[in-house]
């Protein structure tokens, strides 16, 4: 039997994906069991309306990423309906945010068709025994995680409180949120989850589950319907791959802007020659994520060939050039003995609030999502996958290690993925640290560019605007790490941030 090491959103999730291989599964098994459950057992965080990457790495392979990201919906509409029934609304979530939701925020979710194409391509156990943990524990209820209860206090009713169905999920009979640690029964849930297990993936997107889901967001006003669910495909791309010391990392490659952000920080900070995080090292890390950060919001995310600008973002950090100006995620990663990692990040953005009758299946809010969707409705042609920050990441040493690691958190992923691979890579901290140390990321705020960072960094020599957090905060993402290491056997570390869950299974 192959072993496993599971790093993931919680402790429910890590289990499942280590049930999984205890029965005979792989590393890419136990990922997408771990991140269905997670998808089921973090409602407002995701659900099984997401879209996400998928990043494969064996042995002797090339990294690949399974793209199932959110694509544009309207297909076969004579009018592509964009921005029809949607609207914005303001959010207290970390320091605020604006987005749009309802049944025109809706983007073709592909979460489910990834996973499935990775299941099929690399994993070894049978469809229905990966859905299995997912579907036994819908069925029986869940606790609400402390991380949803933190994140629905500030959108339950902006988000989830327009739609009946969603509301009911949420909020008692007299109008009260559900309190962190009450037991969820979502309505329907299992019966979905139930016929994926039996019929496929296929039934999300060409079954009844798919027409109930059109259906639902076409009649009333949105774009999606029948014909972008059931031409919806996973769409397997060469991983973007870049050196950092000896290690090579395999991270999500365009159109997602989140693995070219990734790695032209992780080609900057090479030069990074300082033993630790002292002023100097932080200050490096601030300019470096400025810079890169920039280059994206005035290149990136207005592309319209993002191949070359992302080649033209590597070049730069390759020659060491700082480039100048011209959610609600979850995440999971997995090792195993024979040597395959695997990393998974699904997000439901914000949320749409929608939820089609019958279906217990929460849809995104992808095309609502301001920060990644700049171009605003109708800006992309009918079927393009939408932007993301999203970076799964798998890399290998040149002594025969494999890591997995990502993170949740919005513009917040890369840059704490960014950190982690520095600390352990690089600074030689322990997986445990690396993962845990305070961490610094640029924003944008009202008046510009600054920085969030936690207690314990130095930033005396940091030139621009400072945010402070007197403890260490999920806004700062959750990631996990899972090593094996052919010498040394496994090592596994969660992100104190979040209540991560870890697991090791099976005997090498």
């Amino acid at each position: 039997m192959t072993a496993v090491a599971v790093a993931s959103s919680s402790r429910l999730s890590a289990d499942a994906g280590a049930a999984v291989a205890e029965q005979g599964g792989n590393a890419v098994d136990a990922a997408v069991a771990a991140c269905l459950v997670s998808m089921t057992t973090e409602p407002g965080v995701c659900a099984l309306g997401a879209g996400g990457h998928v990043t494969v790495w064996g042995p002797g392979e090339p990294p690949v990423t399974v793209d199932g990201y959110a694509a544009v919906p309207g297909l076969g509409l004579p009018d592509p309906r964009a921005g029809d029934a949607a609207w914005e609304v303001e959010l207290t979530y970390g320091g605020g945010v604006s987005t749009v939701v309802g049944y025109g925020s809706v983007g073709v979710p592909g979460g489910l068709a990834a996973m499935g194409r990775a299941s099929e391509r690399y994993g070894r156990l049978p469809w229905r025994e990966t859905v299995e943990p997912a579907r036994e524990i819908a069925a029986r209820g869940f606790p609400l995680p402390s991380a949803c209860h933190h994140y629905l206090q500030t959108s339950a009713e902006l988000v989830y409180g327009w739609d009946a169905n969603s509301r009911e999920a949420f909020f008692d009979s007299d109008g009260q949120l559900m309190q962190a640690g009450q037991v969820m029964r979502l309505p329907y849930l299992a019966d979905t989850l139930e016929r994926i297990a039996t019929h496929g993936v296929e039934d999300f997107y060409t079954g009844d589950i798919g027409h109930a889901i059109a259906d639902y967001i076409h009649d009333n006003g949105g774009a999606l319907n029948r014909k972008d669910m059931a031409e919806y495909r996973a769409l397997e791309r060469p991983s973007l791959e870049v050196p950092l010391d000896e290690w090579h990392v395999g991270t999500n490659p365009a159109p997602a802007v989140g693995g070219a952000t990734l790695g032209a920080m992780l080609l900057l900070m090479r030069s990074l020659r300082h033993t630790g995080w002292d002023a100097a090292a932080v200050k490096r890390l601030v300019d470096v994520q400025h810079a890169v950060t920039r280059f994206r919001h005035d290149r990136l995310d207005h592309s319209d060939d993002m191949d070359q600008d992302v080649q033209d973002l590597l070049r730069m950090a390759a020659e060491d050039v700082l480039p100048g100006s011209s959610g609600s995620t979850v995440h999971t990663s997995v090792v195993d003995s024979g040597g395959l990692g695997c990393s998974i990040t699904m997000s439901s953005g914000y949320g749409s609030g929608a939820v089609p009758p019958g279906t217990g299946v929460w849809l995104n809010n992808c095309l609502g999502e301001l920060e990644l969707n700049r171009g605003g409705f109708g800006r992309m042609p009918l079927g393009a996958r939408l932007i993301s920050n999203m970076a799964p990441t798998v890399a290998r040493s040149n002594d025969g290690r494999v890591l997995a690691t990502g993170s949740p958190g919005a513009d917040r992923i890369t840059t704490a993925i960014l950190q982690v691979l520095v600390n352990y890579m690089h600074l030689g901290m322990s997986l445990e640290e690396a993962v845990s140390h305070p961490r610094a990321h640029v924003e944008i705020g009202s008046e510009g560019y600054r920085v969030a960072y936690e207690a314990g960094l130095p930033m005396t020599d940091v030139e621009l605007p400072l945010r402070r957090f007197d403890q260490l905060s999920m806004f700062f993402g959750g990631a996990g790490a899972a090593e094996w290491d052919p010498r040394r056997g496994f090592t596994v570390a969660g992100d104190p941030r979040r209540k991560a869950g870890t697991a090791i299974a099976g005997r090498v």
